[in-house]
């Protein structure tokens, strides 16, 4: 099972043409909680089955996810105030995506500042500084890794992507995967999103935990190998 292989949180999304959110993502919460023991993050952008997949959820799960947009903020964390959860919140607002790292450190200051009005833990808030392909721009996996610095140094917030984005349409997947994973880490990422059947990637977040010394006398890479 991905619990087995390393995974630390299952996503649990149910979207697809003629699913009724509402009714199967409570029900898939109830169905995986039976045999999993971590936590849920609950990824859908249907407000009403978040909030009853929120009822029924065990433990503290996450939500999968709001934007800097104001619209979508009016919506998510008032829901993370009422269940005491953690959110995922992504880097674009109205503007869009924008190709610039300040930009991007702007609009998760913003963010702060709006779960701050709603008194929610910064704790709770994993910052996504969102991930584009290099295939299509080249500057994509740099804008990403100094967003993600800036606001790590800056707001010291827990950060999250989903890594594999960066090497989308490319061949050879994998080794670009891994090196940009291993840099992310080090500009502050410690909840990446992840395959954990990818056993190399799975090694590469251990390697790059021991060197940025966050694995005291080497425990949970020398349990790994």
């Amino acid at each position: 099972s991905q619990v087995e292989q390393g995974a630390a949180i299952i996503d649990i999304n149910v979207g697809a043409m003629g699913v009724d959110e509402v009714a199967a993502l409570p029900e898939a919460v109830r169905v995986v909680s039976e045999v999993v023991g971590v936590p849920l993050c609950l990824d859908s952008s249907d407000p009403q089955a978040l909030e009853a997949a929120l009822k029924v959820c065990p433990g503290k799960p996450l939500i999968n996810s709001t934007t800097g947009e104001e619209k979508a903020l009016d919506i998510i964390l008032p829901l993370a105030r009422e269940f005491g959860v953690a959110v995922i919140a992504l880097c674009h607002d109205e503007e869009g995506i924008v190709n610039d790292p300040e930009k991007r450190f702007r609009v998760a200051e913003k963010i702060i500042r709006r779960a701050r009005d709603y008194h929610l833990q910064e704790a709770n808030i994993l910052i996504d500084p969102l991930v584009l392909t290099v295939g299509a721009e080249a500057t994509a996996g740099v804008v990403s890794l100094n967003a993600a610095c800036l606001i790590s140094e800056r707001l010291g917030l827990n950060l999250t992507m989903g890594a594999s984005n960066v090497s989308f349409g490319l061949p050879n997947r994998h080794f670009i995967n891994n090196n940009f994973l291993a840099m992310a880490i080090w500009c502050g990422v410690n909840a990446p999103i992840v395959n954990p059947a990818a056993k190399e990637l799975m090694e590469t977040i251990l390697a790059a935990d021991l060197l940025r010394g966050k694995d005291c006398y080497a425990a949970r890479y020398i349990r790994h190998c």
